[in-house]
């Protein structure tokens, strides 16, 4: 093969789709390996393949144009030859003569005339000669660098890929690797009920595939991994089963037995949406809904990834036992190729105690903290530290905790009204606590009737923030109100993101700035 001096341009890899003949390559390769293979796997070795066949099919263009130019071949007049390294431009040979070199010894010289019309003068019949070793097809730039290609556009090109085999019926996926779907090994409803008995023995969850097997004895002549493959396919699509292991690592787990707070979201974390005039939202306040670090703000780009993020509890994850799965936290969790839940450990930073938690991404929350929430003596506003765990697939909280003491705290009462009513008193704390967001809850069921009330009647949301804007100014000696103390406080009684209440604050004048996103209620402005 004679070297080629070429690249594939970049318009190449950006309007990179997958053909017929891509498809029929990577079936085969599966085939031939017997073994599922990531997205990044099939990537990596169809962009290999795509350059292999433009290199062949270049080569073929080119060669058509005749014979290459060896320097040790013989050749007559007519004959037609390409050279490589004039850019394979190609000519016809219109005279032979013998050369004259002592030191070279018998050789011809061939005149060849170009397609242009230029004659150029080479040798021929030379046994020795650099030109006579045909390279391997070579690129000049980074355009046939496999490892470049991929580093260049190796996202969107597996973002291609994932979609056009994802809407094929003849592959299938399983935590992140693909496999034809007419090869598998067959599972039978029996291997299924077994698995299900085998977990139900063990509390639900959660158990690898592998032990599965083990224990409901299927068993195949072909790769392990193969079966191990096929018997993910079938529980995935079988709904008594949930896949709940984190990238990487399947682990399977029975939903009947699954906490109903990871099936659906707390009542405390639903959140119905409010319109709200996003533009209005000064620097200031973007810049506090960022650092409050609510789940259902819009995703912010400034973050930065940090090794450890303190969250500030507000009531609905209190009261629900989770934390929110902000773009600040979501970095510090498991993640998964396809599970809807993943079931990991949290690890109590001081005392070293594991208990399991269940990371719920497409409703962005974190569950299983409530019990250590109680054990810590925490209230709305404490303050919680999270961290990636030494081990993969456990995260470390630690709770600040602090000699207890009695402060004095926001905390909310419910009158006989059935209304809230806040109140500075001396509460016993037990951890660090942000002094803005604290809030003491001494009868939590009381407030749940409060939530229940307020799904059933549904008060207009505006009503809610002056009301309690009303009370929280009576707490101040300048009847002042910080921006967070509101957010806080609102959601106390129904889930609300920051951005709807910091829009209510930015458009209505009866809400009166008084500096550092403190606000004043100006009674005689409002207008019910």
């Amino acid at each position: 093969m004679v070297m080629v001096s070429t690249k594939l341009s970049d318009e190449y890899w950006e309007s990179f789709e997958v053909y017929s003949d891509d498809v029929e390559y990577l079936y085969n390769t599966l085939l031939e390996r017997e073994t599922p293979l990531t997205t990044e796997e099939l990537i990596t070795s169809l962009v290999e393949e795509r350059i292999r066949r433009e290199m062949l099919a270049l080569e073929k263009q080119r060669s058509a144009g005749g014979d290459p130019y060896l320097p040790k071949e013989n050749y007559m007049v007519g004959q037609k030859l390409v050279f490589p390294a004039y850019n394979w431009q190609s000519g016809s040979i219109v005279d032979v003569r013998p050369g004259k070199n002592p030191e070279i010894g018998t050789f011809d010289v061939i005149q060849v005339q170009f397609e242009h019309g230029e004659k150029r003068q080479f040798a021929a019949g030379l046994a020795e000669h650099r030109l006579n070793q045909p390279n391997q097809a070579q690129s000049e730039s980074s355009g046939l660098d496999t490892l470049a290609i991929l580093d260049t556009y190796g996202e969107g090109l597996k973002v291609v890929l994932e979609d056009d085999l994802g809407s094929n019926p003849d592959f299938v996926r399983i935590a992140g690797r693909w496999f034809p779907r007419a090869l598998l090994v067959d599972v039978n409803l029996g291997h299924l009920n077994l698995a299900e008995a085998v977990l139900d023995m063990s509390g639900g969850g959660p158990i690898s595939t592998s032990e599965l097997i083990e224990q409901i004895e299927l068993k195949a002549d072909v790769n392990p991994k193969l079966i191990e493959f096929s018997l993910d396919l079938a529980l995935q699509e079988d709904r008594r089963f949930d896949e709940v292991g984190p990238a990487g690592k399947v682990l399977w787990y029975l939903q009947r037995l699954e906490p109903p707070e990871v099936l659906e979201p707390p009542l405390y974390l639903r959140y119905p949406g409010i319109e709200y005039e996003r533009s209005l939202l000064t620097d200031g306040m973007l810049a506090l809904e960022n650092s409050l670090g609510d789940e259902l703000s819009p995703i912010s780009t400034m973050q930065l990834v940090q090794p450890e993020v303190l969250v500030n509890l507000i009531y609905p994850h209190w009261r629900s036992g989770t934390l929110p799965l902000s773009t600040r936290l979501r970095h510090l969790f498991p993640t998964a190729y396809e599970a809807p839940r993943i079931r990991f450990m949290l690890v109590d930073g001081e005392s070293g105690e594991k208990f399991p938690g269940w990371v719920v991404p497409e409703k962005r929350y974190v569950y299983g903290l409530r019990e250590w929430y109680n054990r810590q003596g925490l209230v709305p506003g404490s303050q919680v530290r999270v961290r990636r765990g030494d081990q993969p697939g456990e995260v470390i909280i630690d709770a600040s905790a602090r000699r207890s003491s009695r402060e004095w705290v926001r905390t909310v009462l419910v009158g006989s009204d059935g209304g809230l009513v806040f109140a500075m008193l001396k509460q016993v704390i037990n951890a660090v606590f942000d002094e803005r967001m604290a809030i003491a809850v001494p009868d939590t069921e009381a407030v749940d009737q409060v939530w229940t009330r307020m799904q059933k009647e549904r008060p207009p949301f505006e009503k809610t923030v002056v009301n309690i804007v009303r009370e929280l100014a009576k707490l101040n000696p300048q009847s002042h109100v910080h921006a967070s103390e509101l957010y806080a406080a609102v959601n106390v009684i129904r889930r609300c993101p920051p951005g709807p209440i910091l829009g209510l604050l930015a458009s209505r004048p009866w809400f009166v700035h008084v500096g550092d996103l403190h606000y004043r209620f100006n009674d005689s402005e409002y207008t019910q």
